[in-house]
């Protein structure tokens, strides 16, 4: 009953029945409910739209300028307009929008002088008001340009293009992890990798760390936020993307805390989106029981986990059995540039050749289907100038695949994934480029692209397909009406023959057959292959169009 919004009521509403009542229109004191305004900011915090405490604040404090300026200017409008009581002798006719324009000018002092109260009840509420309407204008206005001013550049949302991939990279993001990870992850060396890299930290970065992401704007985005809050998993849109990498600070001194915070922000990511994909960086061996216990893990659907210190023990160990071991999986799982140089030693160059090469996957091609692994090892040393080291092996009856490494009396099959060592991933498309009946001649590896024979391969198909349904449907019409038939394939023959006479006309030097050797659809496979094979330049194949319901035969080039 006493609150602030009462009083606005009560001298709001009343008046506006009486001004029914007398059929009078009276300007009133209808601005105060100009005043309303300054509840906006608590509407907005309900429909979340207000999320964060600088947006909040700034609502706040535009609605507090705002909702005084419009009720000042309208108490100014009522008594400049009514005059000086008793007499109300000295009026003066100001619009409410002059009167606000009035205050605004006389509030940031300005002072045109254009615009000024006559009447005394003017002047005296503008004397007092001026006191309240400085100090206002002198804090509002400050610490809005402030809060604008200030705004967080890293903020925002993630405008991913359509049809762009995007991964999310969080954790240990500093000038060293990042430029380490961008270096791998966009080397020359990889295909062309359209594929972009968010990073989402707490802190803005520094000067350094700005530096480097300008120089890769293009493919990097920094995020300031937290993988603990979903309104910033929303912001990068995590549920979009490929995959979410955890990075690890190898430096740490409490390696346990580090996993345990690497570890919660799993659980935050996979509790938001439990099919994404998650990669974490763990320092202790012992730590990666913990993620078995979140229950959307699934090592199946490609979350893994890069135990550091696992790593450089396992590497420790093979080194004792095979001396060099961890030398050369460390030249493979850093991605170097091979370049020679005329003034370098022999030795020198074949060593930097070896440390430039790195480890990749690519489907083999047909022609390597049947060949036992020796056998495929050897074609793509010799022919192709690459190193086959691993095939995936699928399980039988959909079960799950393994790596096999020089597997004795396994044979590649159809759609095998191989495992490569090459200088780079245009060396390994030469495995899935390969064809024996087009590069069988050919002694230069770089000249292995691709060539026609997969396209051919999918023409003929799709020529089979529509010869079997030509057939399937005569034989369907046959048995219904075997007259019908009969004429119809009178007509059939007659069509094949007018095209026959006019591809001899376009093509004089093909060799011609006679009427007599056309075939008929009907006819055993055999003799038509015979039949066929004497008009080797054109093959005869029968479409079928849904709208007639019947077979037309037309010539179709091989």
């Amino acid at each position: 009953m006493l609150e602030m919004y009462s009083f606005v009521d009560y001298f709001t509403i009343p008046p506006s029945f009486v001004s029914i009542y007398l059929d009078r229109t009276w300007i009133g004191l209808r601005f105060l409910r100009a005043l309303r305004l300054m509840t906006v900011p608590d509407i907005l915090q309900y429909l979340n739209i207000l999320k964060t405490s600088s947006s909040i604040r700034l609502a706040q404090l535009v609605s507090i300028f705002i909702s005084v300026w419009l009720t000042a200017a309208g108490i100014i409008h009522l008594l400049e307009n009514s005059g000086d009581p008793f007499e109300f002798t000295n009026p003066q006719q100001l619009s409410y929008w002059t009167c606000v324009y009035f205050l605004i000018v006389t509030m940031s002092t300005v002072g045109y002088g254009d615009v000024y109260c006559q009447t005394v009840l003017g002047r005296t509420f503008l004397v007092f008001f001026l006191l309240v309407g400085l100090a206002i204008f002198a804090s509002c206005i400050p610490e809005i340009i402030d809060l604008i001013g200030t705004r967080n550049k890293y903020g925002g949302t993630l405008k991913n293009e359509r049809g762009r991939r995007h991964i999310v990279v969080c954790g240990h993001i500093t000038y060293e992890s990042v430029s380490h990870f961008l270096k791998d992850f966009l080397h020359e060396d990889r295909e062309d990798v359209d594929v972009e890299v968010v990073f989402l930290h707490r802190k803005e970065p520094d000067l350094e760390l700005e530096g480097l992401l300008k120089r890769h704007y293009t493919t990097v985005e920094f995020f300031q936020g937290t993988m603990m809050n979903a309104v910033d998993l929303e912001r990068v849109k995590v549920h979009e993307a490929d995959a979410c990498l955890v990075l690890a600070n190898k430096y740490c001194q409490d390696p346990d805390a580090e996993d345990a915070a690497n570890i919660m922000r799993v659980i935050s990511i996979k509790n938001y989106s439990d099919d994404i994909r998650v990669i974490i960086q763990l320092m202790q061996y012992h730590n990666k029981a913990y993620l078995l216990n979140i229950p959307s893990w699934d090592w199946k659907q490609g979350d893994d986990v890069i135990c550091l210190a696992e790593l450089k023990l396992g590497f420790i160990a093979q080194s004792c059995l095979a001396p060099g071991f961890s030398t050369m999986m460390a030249n493979l799982f850093a991605m170097r540039s091979f370049k020679t140089s005329p003034d370098t030693q022999a030795w020198q160059n074949d060593y930097l050749q070896g440390t430039g090469c790195e480890m990749y996957t690519e489907t083999l091609s047909p022609s390597f289907t049947g060949m036992t692994f020796p056998q495929a090892s050897e074609l793509c040393f010799t022919k192709l100038k690459l190193l086959l080291l691993a095939i995936e092996i699928k399980g039988e009856g959909g079960g799950d695949s393994k790596i096999s490494i020089n597997p004795r009396g396994a044979k590649i099959v159809a759609n095998t994934q191989g495992f490569f060592i090459a200088q780079s991933a245009d060396e390994v498309k030469r495995a899935w480029f390969y064809c024996k009946a087009c590069h069988e001649d050919i002694k230069d590896e770089t000249l292995i692209k691709k060539c026609k024979c997969k396209n051919l391969a999918t023409f003929r198909k799709g020529v089979r397909a529509v010869q079997m349904v030509g057939r399937a449907s005569e034989i369907s019409r046959d048995r219904e009406d075997p007259n019908a038939m009969r004429n119809h394939r009178n007509s059939v023959g007659m069509t094949m023959m007018n095209s026959t006479k006019q591809v001899n006309k376009v093509k004089p030097n093909v060799n011609r057959a006679t009427n007599d050797s056309l075939s008929s659809p009907n006819q055993p496979y055999n003799q038509r292959s015979q039949e066929e094979s004497a008009y080797p330049g054109y093959h005869l194949a029968y479409e079928v169009k849904s709208s007639c319901r019947r077979a037309e035969p037309r010539v179709v080039r091989t």
